[in-house]
């Protein structure tokens, strides 16, 4: 999350909107960090608040936001 916020992921994730994870996106930043001479990122906590959903590609974007979403039922009552 410290290269998101920093405004870096472009270095690691050149498609902006491409949806690979923080994981990745850190993993890539310490192997620059090695092999490219990048700066260290002082590690943050995670955001209390889920960051909005990015998705690999404008199908899948439609494809989330179309499906029908379910909630559990937790009791039933018949009268």
């Amino acid at each position: 999350m410290a290269v998101q916020i920093a405004g870096l992921r472009q270095q690691v994730d050149p498609h902006w909107r491409r949806g690979i994870s923080y994981l990745k996106i850190g993993l890539r930043w310490l192997k620059g960090v090695l092999h490219k001479g990048r700066e260290l990122l002082l590690p943050i906590p995670l955001l209390s608040k889920e960051p909005e959903p990015v998705f690999a590609s404008k199908r899948d974007e439609q494809n989330f936001f179309d499906r029908i979403w379910f909630s559990r039922i937790r009791s039933l009552t018949c009268q």
